[in-house]
């Protein structure tokens, strides 16, 4: 067994499994965002016409508790989300749309974490179409998604026909963020071609929807030479391979000409007529924006450029001069003292 195909079997039973769980509880947490926008409006009606203060929510808490003991989510804290999800939304014909198919956690998250509404809107409809948990939102959240979207340096309009340029843009990122890497310092490109491997269910994540592992040091041969592609993948929504090559190095132009080569190549050698051109994703440590636009000017095959941010481990002499959990604790310990 193929240790490669099982990898992307158990991975696409698992996105199957997990996107089957969250639609049914977004079909019954519809009716649950409503009620909790009525109560959060009831809430606020009366605190604008009575002149009540904070102080009405622990007591509806408290009564709310002891008419429905078997009820849960009726705390003094949920309640002040309530109503401070009313405030966000005082329209209720926004709930239709992508926030009421949410769960309430992932929008307090939303709230709570993400204080523009237009971005925030931006995150729930990816949010739906994408079947985050709350977890992987906040991590998208915190990755700062929203303003690396889209943003690679690509010759796409001038490649690939309407509307395949667009969505071939908007699946692209930059900077892609691969925080989950431990590498040491002096890497090398397949170093890290490795531990994206190692750690193919993040680093699918990290791409985006659609894009399906197909191997790395995926063989071509092409006039009795033998070609290695670092990675290469299938975009179901494009229906495209994707070609990606990575450069632990600054930007260079003879990188998309390589590339270029590649490209070629597959749709040679590997695509079939029905599917699209296939897309190659350079992915360098560092790129000047002016001279990798002009590198792909006059290229005629569909490539984006990225930047890459990878964390590297600290060196084992700087670790040990680092000072300790148990040394920070007893220097606050010792100001405590002083003060």
């Amino acid at each position: 067994m193929e240790i490669s195909i099982y990898n992307n079997l158990f991975v696409d039973i698992k996105q199957r499994i997990l996107s089957a769980q969250l639609k049914a509880a977004l079909s019954v947490n519809t009716e649950m965002i409503l009620l909790y926008w009525q109560i959060g409006n009831s809430i606020a009606e009366k605190q604008n016409m009575q002149g009540w203060s904070s102080g009405v929510i622990p007591q509806l808490s408290k009564d709310l508790k002891f008419e429905f003991p078997n009820l849960k989510g009726y705390s003094e804290r949920n309640l002040g989300r309530m109503l401070a999800f009313y405030r966000e939304y005082p329209d209720d014909s926004i709930l239709p749309q992508a926030v009421a198919k949410l769960p309430w956690g992932h929008n307090i998250l939303l709230i709570e974490k993400v204080k523009d509404q237009n971005i925030r809107f931006w995150y729930a409809e990816k949010c739906v179409e994408n079947n985050w948990s709350r977890d992987i939102l906040d991590l998208q959240i915190k990755s700062n998604l929203f303003e690396r979207h889209g943003k690679s340096i690509n010759n796409f309009e001038s490649t690939l026909p309407k509307p395949l340029s667009d969505l071939a843009n908007e699946t692209l990122k930059d900077p892609y963020i691969f925080d989950f890497l431990t590498l040491d310092k002096g890497f090398r490109e397949r170093d890290v071609e490795k531990q994206l491997i190692q750690h193919i269910t993040k680093f699918l994540l990290e791409l985006g929807k659609g894009f399906a592992y197909i191997g790395n040091q995926y063989h071509l041969q092409i006039a009795d030479q033998d070609y290695y592609i670092d990675l290469l993948f299938y975009h179901i929504k494009l229906k495209c391979y994707i070609v990606i090559e990575l450069k632990n190095t600054r930007f260079k132009p003879e990188f998309a000409g390589k590339l270029n080569f590649y490209l070629s190549a597959v749709d040679s050698l590997i695509k079939e007529e029905t599917e699209n051109p296939t897309i190659g994703i350079l992915l360098c440590k560092d790129k000047n924006n002016i001279e990798a636009e002009f590198a792909l000017r006059d290229i005629k095959k569909p490539i984006g450029i990225s930047e890459i941010h990878l964390v590297e481990s600290l060196p084992e002499n700087l670790k040990s001069s680092l000072p300790t959990i148990e040394e920070i604790e007893n220097e606050f310990k010792n100001f405590n003292n002083f003060s």
